[in-house]
């Protein structure tokens, strides 16, 4: 079966596929090494779904990464309206251009360049493609789009002859080539003759739902190798594509038995060794008003003081307000971000997709490199797509911090009218190694108010059942144990005290 190969350059053993590598993001990876080499890859998709930005990608990439030159051949955009198009990108075309490592050609097609005598004739289109790839030794061919090329032959017969007399003589050039093409209505062009005799097969789709668009990825076919053949989120930043596979992380987490400090110290004492396992998940569900975001923060807090640096992705705050309303309870976050430990990044989630927010915290775990990140409410993210959608992305967001052996921890609102044992309405309790329920409680036959806290399961950690009373002050967070009178809150009530004989969940 196909591996990855370590370069652009790398080929199997014993007659394997030799791959070239895209250089895009995560399409590495769901191909298992890239494009067939020197073979034809057919990239198709509606309007505005990236087919012509994937093969800019592909060539610029060629040239930063793999040092192979290429030529982009547009049927349908001159070379000026090219370049307005990649302009708001971090992609050098114009300049790779000028250096002749691309090789731009515009082909401005009209039926009468390509009949002669009544019959169809590519010969003209050969002779400048042939020119194009030797003047600059390409090893990368985009032919955009495929539709414009053929636009006009209603002879089935013709049309299919001449469409492998193309891919066979792109073949014997031993270019690996991509050709865009527009998805029909039955099949995956609008000839649907393509598809065939295509090597791959990568289908781009760009959907809307709930006011909110995603574009996807999936390949279709792949001869003679392994691939992925789930649908694969993908966004366009100003870097290019980025595709961002589920299998990017899997279940190999390492394991270890170091502790960090949850930032309040009674809570420390209420796990086996003192704090949460380095590494590991930990969600901190409760209403409104209980104290998730002060136990979040007194735990980024603490990280900071170790010399350890910290994200604090905050998805209702912004930085100003959270550093302001956590100075009542004595904590000073405007120190830490000022040297550089903590990094308060905050944002609307409807602002874009999920599929997004989820690349920009791949990019800050990259380029801030902590080792601890606190995600401000996840619940946030709920409503801004479908159920499965939002379970893939919380998925493979807790897979990418355990697979950087970063210490998460994820607050969840639960509605006041929520079961006490409830998992909150996110559904990824079974996902995370502690869960911490904050609640209202009431003492002294509802004449008082107060906050109440206990552990409802710390994966391979003993743990306290015990119900603590949680009290806010100027100098911080403290924990004192219940009184024997108090109660849940009247939605709540007497639900808490029956959770504190429940056994441990390790």
């Amino acid at each position: 079966m196909a591996r990855t190969p370590k370069t652009a350059n790398s080929t199997g053993n014993g007659g394997q596929l030799q791959k070239c590598l895209t250089g895009i993001k995560g399409f590495d990876e769901i191909t298992e090494g890239g494009l067939p080499r020197n073979r034809i890859t057919l990239v198709s998709g509606g309007p505005g779904s990236g087919k012509t930005l994937l093969g800019i990608d592909f060539l610029v990439n060629g040239v930063i990464h793999y040092k192979e030159r290429g030529v982009f051949m547009s049927f349908e955009e001159t070379e000026a309206e090219l370049y307005e198009d990649v302009a708001s990108l971090n992609l050098d075309l114009y300049g790779l251009v000028s250096k002749k490592e691309i090789r731009f050609e515009y082909v401005l097609l009209e039926r009468s360049d390509i009949e002669e005598k009544g019959e169809f004739n590519l010969e003209g289109l050969f002779i400048r493609l042939e020119l194009a790839i030797d003047s600059i030794g390409a090893k990368r061919v985009v032919l955009d789009s495929i539709e414009s090329l053929f636009a006009g032959i209603t002879d089935a017969g013709i049309l299919r002859l001449e469409i492998k007399r193309l891919f066979r003589w792109l073949k014997q050039k031993q270019v690996t080539t991509i050709i865009t093409g527009e998805q029909g209505q039955t099949s995956f062009t609008r000839h649907g003759l393509e598809e065939f005799i295509s090597d791959c097969i990568i289908l781009l789709d760009n959907r809307v739902r709930q006011q909110v668009a995603t574009r996807r990825i999936r390949v279709i076919k792949y001869r003679g190798s392994n691939h992925g053949a789930n649908e694969y989120p993908f966004v366009i930043d100003k870097n290019g594509l980025s595709v961002i596979p589920i299998t990017s992380a899997g279940l190999d987490h390492p394991g270890t038995a170091e502790k960090v400090s949850t930032g309040v110290r009674p809570l420390d004492k209420l796990f086996a060794g003192g704090g949460y396992t380095r590494g590991s998940t930990v969600l901190i569900s409760g209403t409104a008003g209980t104290g998730k975001t002060s136990l979040a923060v007194a735990f980024a807090v603490d990280r900071c003081k170790q010399g350890e640096r910290c994200l604090y992705v905050s998805y209702e705050e912004s930085p100003g307000q959270l550093i302001q309303n956590m100075r009542s309870v004595g904590f000073d976050l405007e120190k830490w971000t000022k040297k550089g430990l903590l990094k308060i990044v905050s944002t609307r989630p409807a602002f874009f997709g999920l599929e997004m927010h989820l690349l920009e915290l791949y990019k800050i775990l990259e380029d801030f490199k902590p080792s601890s990140v606190v995600i401000d409410p996840l619940t946030s993210l709920i409503g801004q797509a479908e159920q499965s959608e939002i379970q893939s992305m919380l998925t493979r967001m807790i897979d990418a911090l355990k697979s950087k052996g970063i210490t998460g921890v994820f607050t969840s609102l639960v509605a006041s009218t929520a079961s006490n044992d409830t998992s909150g309405e996110i559904g990824v309790s079974s996902l995370i190694d502690t869960w911490i329920v904050v609640r209202e409680l009431e003492e002294d036959k509802g004449r008082k108010r107060t906050r109440g806290l206990y552990i409802a399961k710390s994966r391979g950690t003993g743990h306290s059942n015990d119900v603590q009373k949680m009290i806010f002050s100027d100098d911080g967070i403290h924990l004192q144990p219940m009184e024997d009178d108090a109660t849940a809150s009247p939605d709540q009530t007497k639900k808490m005290g029956k959770s504190t004989s429940a056994k441990k969940i390790n």
